[in-house]
């Protein structure tokens, strides 16, 4: 089979490797698609790898969507439509076929395509993270960072009923799709300060809600220095360096603001995100098409991957296509 693969740090390479094969309790998925998740980047390009994986196929892919090929599960049949959610650190989309553990997999329905269905996983783990972030009361709701995640986020907060809900962001066609998404005032952060935005919004109080859906760490001291007294920070973006970074804790101390990291979505008990998620999608309530507008081949994985660490050339997701999805 074809497989991407890490050769090294910083290096992605696609090349030929034997079929794997399941195991009792595992199934066998012929990937059809799979998305550049904001964590593959930082793996392959920012030195969050883990070496030992170095040479493995697949690795560090962990969105992906198929069709079982072969099962020793009690619960997935062979012609079953999937996504697939390993945790990052036993991804293997990026190839033609991985080996999944029974309780990674999220039957996709008849009605939605597996393009649509791969989107799931990521809207997953939005989903998860609402669950985190709550409601927080007040009228203004912050998003930082309008990618597929950010995106997903400003739907889940005008569905909370927020009448203000600012986007944060430099990308223009990013900017434009937050407006057709339910945004109420899009920011420009190279010429527009958010920090006023936000005051004049919240008559000086601050945002009920503010969430970091972006990466960087001087983006999440800007999201503690524009919520309220006692509101709540979502961290969502992956960490911006492996080791220590700068954080305003005095700031935080001083607001008493509940903050809250998100990961271990896969760990939550029957995959009940991912499968809300699947729901939401067949079901039309949250919109997942301007995401699938950038898909490349998988033999051009290193390139996909590039592309998703400079935000997408203005697409919202960046996504491959293997040999069976095309």
């Amino acid at each position: 089979m074809r497989a991407a693969f890490m050769r090294q740090a910083g290096l992605v390479e696609v090349g030929d490797f034997p079929e794997p094969v399941a195991a009792p309790g595992e199934v066998l998925v012929r990937m059809h698609h799979a998305s550049i998740c904001g964590s593959d980047t930082h793996v392959v390009l920012d030195g969050f790898h883990r070496p030992e994986r170095f040479g493995e196929p697949g690795y560090p892919g962990h969105e992906g969507v198929g069709v079982v090929e072969a099962s020793h599960s009690d619960r997935f049949a062979v012609g079953d439509r999937v996504l697939t959610v390993p945790p990052g650190w036993l991804g293997a989309c990026f190839a033609e076929l991985q080996v999944v553990p029974e309780g990674y997999l999220v039957p996709v329905p008849d009605d939605v395509s597996l393009q649509r269905g791969l989107m799931a996983q990521q809207l997953g783990t939005t989903v998860f993270a609402m669950k985190k972030f709550g409601r927080p009361d007040g009228d203004v709701a912050v998003v930082i960072g309008a990618g597929s995640a950010g995106l997903y986020f400003v739907q889940h907060l005008r569905k909370l009923g927020y009448p203000e809900v600012v986007v944060s962001e430099p990308d223009p066609t990013r900017r434009a799709l937050a407006r057709r998404l339910g945004s109420t005032r899009v920011v420009d952060p190279t010429t527009e300060s958010l920090v006023d935005v936000v005051a004049h919004l919240s008559d000086g109080t601050g945002a009920a809600l503010v969430i970091e859906a972006a990466g960087y760490d001087a983006l999440r001291a800007e999201a503690i220095e524009i919520v309220r007294h006692s509101g709540t920070v979502g961290f969502f973006g992956y960490p911006e360096v492996p080791g220590d970074a700068p954080y305003p804790s005095f700031l935080a101390f001083r607001r008493n603001l509940s903050i809250e990291w998100v990961n271990g979505a896969q760990l939550e008990p029957g995959l009940a995100s991912f499968r809300e998620a699947m729901d939401l999608i067949a079901a039309g309530d949250i919109q997942v098409d301007h995401n699938l507008e950038r898909f490349l081949d998988l033999e051009d994985v290193h390139e996909a991957v590039v592309l998703a660490k400079r935000a997408g050339g203005g697409a919202a997701k960046v996504n491959l296509t293997l040999p069976a999805g095309r």
